[in-house]
Order: structure tokens, then sequence, then C-alpha cells
């Protein structure tokens, strides 16, 4: 995590909060930089100082671990959100509305709300209804420190894009791609858009990793909060030299973890919050219950779903990857580098390329992959995640920048895609 950066040293005064659970007076007016600057510092001391309420609620929709590590990736991104600002000098922004995601809501606050104020003059998100009440309740937690112009919107997802997108200079959508066109279809040109989705992020193994390493790391993130993570990789491809192997070291990784709570900080996974991803996971296992090869139970009644392996035919363009929010690891084998690069970089797999890893000695792979999506080597995705980064792939359905004039499927921060675009332009 990065250090602390050299935050105001004036005192800051809180900006009053209105009736609309609290947005502030906002506009450039109502706050200086300095003012915004030292709110979000605020929240930084309090995540690290007390964060113990904020932990408490994460574990209503996360594992103990998973909620840890997304406080301290949200203290991170605030430690570097002045400095990202002062890189990329965006423009200011009267306004900014966000469609917020069912995970991560705490990351996603400071992503989207948090780091933007220091920037947009009023901000005003939507959250997931699936998360609405631990939303609610975040926000009013971290509004009462930061007392920024930033208000949770009740409003039905008609009224919200009537009332609060469509008048908005820059709009943020965290969800499914169909849902991301249709609002996109919506605006007008001069708006600002930009969709996060997820990716299939596939993981490969070929000749020369180190097979017990890469099962641990295909573990530590498809298991990170049992599997409910957009990083989470839907493919792992394994060279058919190592394939036994790997997926032997998966077994026997497995087999070690321990089922608990929530709240409980030893266990390895726990019960699966999203009702539908639980009942798609087990869609799939009935439909490959062939291919089982360690896991495969599943309880509807206490939402748990082991950790599952299956293990498919050999890689191919016909290859259907579902979008996991579960622990299966979906194996599959390969032959050819340069048959898979080909695969991995057309038809399905370009439309959600994302982000990818690769372990071994695969260079050309590597740079193949690299022209589609964030790549690393020898390592999980989770190691270069940095708030401040731009991050994705070039997929349109992974992510995807709009001005109403032209879509590009490219790596995305907000504080970047302002600064490269005037929002209102043409409006």
């Amino acid at each position: 995590m990065s250090s602390a950066p050299a935050w105001p040293t004036v005192a800051a005064e809180p900006e009053e909060a209105d009736r609309t659970e609290g947005r502030g007076e906002g506009g450039a007016e109502g706050g200086s930089e300095r003012r915004r600057a030292a709110a979000l510092r605020r929240v930084r001391d309090f995540l690290v100082a007390d964060g113990g309420a904020v932990h408490e609620l994460l574990c209503e929709i996360s594992t103990h671990r998973a909620a840890r590590y997304e406080i301290e990736s949200t203290i991170a991104t605030l430690d570097g959100a002045l400095d990202e600002v002062a890189a990329h000098r965006p423009g200011r922004v009267p306004r900014l509305a966000a469609f917020m995601p069912s995970n991560v809501i705490l990351y996603s606050y400071a992503l989207y709300l948090l780091v933007p104020a220091l920037y947009a003059d009023e901000l005003v998100f939507r959250p997931s209804s699936r998360v609405k009440d631990q939303m609610r309740r975040l926000h009013a937690l971290l509004a009462e420190r930061h007392r920024l112009p930033i208000a949770l919107s009740g409003a039905s997802q008609r009224e919200f894009l009537r009332e609060e997108v469509l008048p908005a200079d820059v709009v943020v959508f965290t969800g499914a791609y169909r849902n991301a066109e249709q609002i996109r279809g919506q605006l007008s040109p001069g708006q600002l858009f930009l969709f996060l989705g997820s990716g299939v992020n596939p993981f490969v193994v070929a000749p020369g990793a180190d097979v017990a390493q890469a099962a641990r790391d295909a573990i530590a993130i498809r298991v990170l909060n049992t599997g409910q993570d957009c990083l989470g990789p839907d493919l792992f491809t394994v060279h058919e030299s190592l394939l036994g192997p790997f997926v032997d070291a998966l077994v026997g990784e497995l087999k070690g973890l321990r089922y608990g709570p929530y709240s409980d900080p030893d266990a390895d996974f726990g019960p699966i919050f999203y009702e539908d991803a639980l009942e798609e996971a087990a869609q799939f296992l009935a439909r490959n219950r062939a291919g089982i090869v360690h896991g495969g139970h599943v309880d509807f009644r206490t939402r748990r779903l082991d950790p599952t392996v299956v293990v498919g035919e050999e890689v191919s363009p016909r290859t259907h990857v579902p979008e996991f929010f579960a622990p299966i690891f979906n194996v599959a084998g390969y032959r050819d580098q340069d048959a898979l690069a080909a695969t991995l970089t057309t038809g399905m797999f370009t439309e959600r390329a994302l982000g990818s890893s690769v372990y071994g000695d695969a260079p050309e792979l590597v740079a193949a992959l690299r022209r589609r999506t964030t790549v690393t080597v020898d390592t999980t995705l989770l190691s270069i995640d940095n708030g401040n980064a731009p991050f994705g792939g070039y997929g349109r359905m992974a992510n995807y920048i709009s001005d109403g004039h032209e879509v590009r499927a490219e790596p995305v921060l907000i504080s970047q895609a302002v600064a490269a675009h005037r929002p209102g332009a043409a409006r």
C-alpha cells in the first residue's frame, strides 16, 4: 500500500449537509480544493484508526478477509488521491452521477465518489438493490466524516435516469453490459459515460511454471470473497503437460480450506451472498457434472457451495465461458501456444477482454494478450490492483468510455477520462 500523502495541514470545516442523504452545499464556491482534500483525509484516518464499524458492516456481504482487503485498498486509494488528480489535472465537473456495484461497496465509494469529489462539484449515486441497506448505512458512516456534496438517491432506476443521469456531465455505470448500452443510448452527445463491467480474466499455466505457486495463486484470487469478485478468473487454461500436476496441486490446497461465516477471521470461504449467483453456479455444475474432480457440494439452505474443480475440453474459439460469482475453477487444457493466443484474442474473449495472468515461459502469449488486456506474469491481478491507476482491457463488454460521439474500449480511470474530455461539450 502507498504511504500517506502530504495532506493539507489547515483545519477543515465540514461542509454542512442538507436534507438529502448527505448532499452538501456543493459547487466550487461551497468548498475549496483544500477542504475537499481534508474531507478525504478524515475518511482515511477514520478507516485507519476506527474502522471496526465499517468492517463489521462489510462482513454482512463479504468474508472477513475480503472486508479487510477492501478497507486496505480503500485507504491506499485515498492516500494516492491527491497525486492522482495532480497527475491528470481533470477539469471541474459540475455534476457526476454513479450507478454503484453490488460488491466492494466501500472501495467503489472511494473510486467513484470520494476521489472524484476532489474535482466534481456535486455527486449523486444509486446503490445496487442487492445491497441498498448496507450502502445506505455505509454512506451514513462516511458522510458523517467527510460532509462532501455526495448524495444517495433512493429513486427507482428509471427515476434516477431521468432526474440525475440525464442532467449529469459525467455518468459512471458498474454492472451488466446490456444495461449500460440501454443507458448510453439515452444520453446526449457530450456527456461522458464510463462503463465498468467484467471479463473472462483467463489464468494461463504454461510450460516452465511453478505449478505449486500457480495453484496457490489461483486459489487466492478465485476464492477471494468466496469467488464473489470481478477479478476472479472464469477460465483456467493449462498446458497439457502440466494439467495433471496443476489439478492435483489445486485439489490438494483446496482440501485444506476452512468454511465459516463471514465474521470468522479464520474462514477461507463462506456462503454465497448473491442468490442468483448461487443458482447460476449450481446450474453450471449440474450441466458439467461429468467434469467435476473435486467439490461439487451445494447446500441451498445455507447457501454453501464448496470450492469446485471442473475439468473440461481443450480451449477453442467455440468454448463458452460463463461468468462465475462463486468459487468454481473452470479448468481446460491446451496444446499449442499460438492456437491459444489466437483463441484468447478473438470472439467472445475479445469482447470480454479485461485482465489475464500467465504463469511460466510464454512471451509470445503475453505479448498477444497485452494487446487486449491488462496482463500479470507469475502473479495475480490482485497484485496490481491500484485504485489510482487505469485498469481494464480493450473489450467493449469489459469496460469502455463514451462521449456520445465515439466509444473507446480501454482501461478506465475517472480522473484521466475527465481530463481527456470536456464535460458538457457539444451538449
